[in-house]
């Protein structure tokens, strides 16, 4: 038990330092590197060869995926976005067919679809999964917020759906702890 105590202690620390980074980011350096690291995902095979690719719709503070998704939107891509449904602690994945009419704020402040554009989409039909983090390492372990949804997502999708955390530089540590549960993502794109 003393480990697992240490170890959530330790994140809250990382989360709460990285956050303090990220809300002080002036809108023009988050604007600069959230193109940077579109750049690089858009030139990403795994972004490149997939047919379905899973956003999370980005919060102020985070890397921005607005562009990201209707650039994806654009090359036809199948786009899916994460429901939170906090009754029974989950995410289910949903079709988005129009970023700009479709969406409201949900629960924690993020946006998602409204109910009546709610198409929940079998995990084995995403081929790329973008994921948010507050905090990465070079081999793709993450901070999340700490309610553990996206962990709990990752568990149950197919071993060979790829997963990218995006991520700015100030969200880059050197060590992240992890308890069991914990789900790394298979890269990190970061500017």
């Amino acid at each position: 038990m003393i480990k697992f105590n240490e170890i959530t202690a330790k994140k809250a620390q990382i989360r709460k330092e990285i956050l303090g980074k990220l809300y002080s980011q002036s809108s023009s350096d988050k604007a600069q590197k959230s193109a940077a690291i579109k750049k690089k995902l858009l030139k990403d095979s795994c972004f490149e060869k997939a047919k379905s690719v899973m956003f999370y719709v980005s919060k102020e503070y985070e890397v921005d995926t607005d562009d990201m998704i209707r650039q994806a939107w654009r090359l036809r891509k199948r786009i899916i976005v994460p429901v939170t449904d906090v009754g029974k602690k989950t995410i289910i994945a949903s079709e988005l067919k129009d970023p700009d009419t479709e969406l409201e704020i949900g629960p924690f402040g993020v946006r998602q679809p409204k109910r009546k554009y709610i198409r929940p989409v079998p995990v084995n039909d995403i081929d790329l999964v973008i994921t948010p983090g507050v905090a990465f390492n070079k081999t793709g372990n993450r901070i999340g917020h700490g309610a553990g949804y996206y962990d709990s997502f990752l568990k149950i999708l197919p071993k060979d759906t790829f997963t990218i955390g995006l991520a700015y530089g100030c969200q880059i540590v050197e060590e992240i702890p992890t308890l069991s549960w914990d789900i790394p993502v298979k890269k990190v794109i970061s500017a």
